[in-house]
């Protein structure tokens, strides 16, 4: 075994290249990620203003398909909120991984 999740993305740089694409790249992290306790107006805030620059991305689906598949726990990735992924996922009828 190798130590990797099996939905992982194997470590060939073919499979990360598209991420060199991404409308995010330059951008500060805090923009896509909440500190503790961020809540209300200023969260949605800041996850429409990620989410804005999502919307714009080249490689937004594949961003959005590798953090469904990954079950990325945190933050804004391909357009989609922790909730929004959650909730595709339930959908979808996938089991939800323990983090």
């Amino acid at each position: 075994m190798n130590g990797l999740a099996p939905q992982a993305p194997r470590p060939l740089a073919q499979d990360w290249d598209w991420q060199q694409d991404a409308a995010c790249r330059d951008l500060p992290t805090e923009m896509f990620f909440h500190p503790d306790g961020e809540r209300g107006p200023r969260r949605r805030n800041r996850e429409n203003a990620a989410k804005a620059v999502c919307a714009s991305c080249p490689v937004m689906m594949a961003c959005r398909e590798q953090a469904l598949r990954l079950q990325e726990p945190y933050g804004i990735w391909g357009g989609l909120s922790e909730d929004d992924r959650l909730t595709i996922i339930n959908r979808r009828g996938l089991s939800v991984v323990a983090s």
